[in-house]
């Protein structure tokens, strides 16, 4: 019998070494892939590319426009600019509730396809403030899904699989490239360009953590 998991894809670094990671152990990948209005519309796309590379029988593209309706992020409300440079505190690119809202729907997609996992790529060591990148916040997700779902009451629980949640994201980079996933499929800009900036805190944590590594980044940027 083969497993599935259900992998929450946005196109970026993270979430598509959860993809290769997921692979190599042995799943079935169903990817489902948020557009919520975000500036960086453009990983939509990338995360096709991904699903397409890794040549995936279903994936999921979910409309949530609603986040962009509300506002509230530099990432789905444009007249706030995008830092580049870290912020004290909760930083503006946060979204409200997005990682809750995000595992909320890929385990209701993973219950109706019997898949027993659900990977994201949130990690507790380069996660710029996001309160719900926090292994609190998985912890408690994981067993709210299982109270409120029939497969957790009929004794099928669904694991949310977080395996980048203790690495920095140099470590990251090497547990991908040791797996050869298709960093040169991803984006990480928050500014959203075909050519990344460079400049904002997505950028600075992609190419610390590639340098770090002794790699380069395949992606092309700016400057």
């Amino acid at each position: 019998m083969s497993k599935k998991a259900v992998i929450v894809l946005s196109g970026g670094l993270d979430s598509t070494t959860c993809m290769g990671i997921a692979k190599a152990e042995g799943y079935d990948l169903y990817p489902i892939t948020f557009h919520y209005g975000q500036r960086h519309n453009r990983e939509v796309e990338q995360a096709i590319e991904v699903g397409k590379y890794y040549e995936v029988a279903d994936h999921r593209i979910v409309d949530l426009t609603f986040l962009k309706d509300i506002g509230g992020s530099a990432l789905t409300d444009e007249t706030l600019d995008v830092p580049t440079e870290a912020e004290e505190g909760i930083p503006v690119t946060y979204v409200p509730a997005r990682n809750m809202i995000f595992l909320a729907l890929a385990s209701a997609y993973a219950e109706v396809i019997g898949a027993t996992a659900v990977y994201t790529g949130v990690s507790a060591v380069d996660y710029s403030g996001y309160p719900d990148c926090r292994p609190e916040f998985i912890h408690s997700m994981e067993e709210t899904i299982n109270l409120a779902t029939k497969a957790g009451v009929t004794g099928k629980n669904i694991l949310v699989k977080t395996p980048l949640i203790n690495l920095s994201k140099k470590e990251t980079i090497e547990a991908g490239l040791s797996i050869n996933v298709p960093y040169e499929l991803t984006t990480s800009c928050y500014n959203g360009k075909e050519s990344a900036c460079g400049k904002c805190d997505s950028c600075l944590l992609r190419l610390k953590g590639f340098k770090e590594a002794g790699s380069f980044d395949p992606i092309s940027y700016e400057n």
